[in-house]
């Protein structure tokens, strides 16, 4: 196997579903190339300058800065009907189209959801 897609679509926090995609991630990125998808919720996750302190769990979205290799791939109509468009995003995100977000899927060798 040479790549796979994380797809990620609950909230980064609340569950271990995010941190659990970023740790399998970092796994990966010796071995293929891994791309994590953020869908629905997920998009939170790239949302710039949160602050986790007081649930007492890392900033997810800054351990995304420590694998500069991953591919992130966020849900752009996720963010409109969230009402998320004008927030500021980390850098290392690029949004895009529900047909992009497939083709990245449909590309990979493998598609894990969470």
């Amino acid at each position: 196997m040479k790549s796979v897609f994380y797809l990620l679509d609950t909230a980064p926090y609340g569950s271990e579903k995010a941190f659990g995609a970023l740790n399998a991630a970092a796994v990966s990125l010796n071995e293929m190339e891994v791309t994590l998808g953020l869908y629905g919720d997920g998009v939170y996750l790239v949302v710039a300058g949160q602050d986790s302190k007081m649930l007492g769990v890392p900033n997810l979205s800054d351990i995304l800065y420590s694998y500069g290799e991953l591919k992130v791939l966020a849900h752009e109509p996720s963010f409109v009907e969230r009402g998320l468009f004008g927030e500021t995003l980390i850098e290392t995100v690029e949004l895009v189209d529900e047909e992009d977000l497939l083709e990245a899927m449909e590309n990979s060798d493998c598609v894990i959801l969470l």
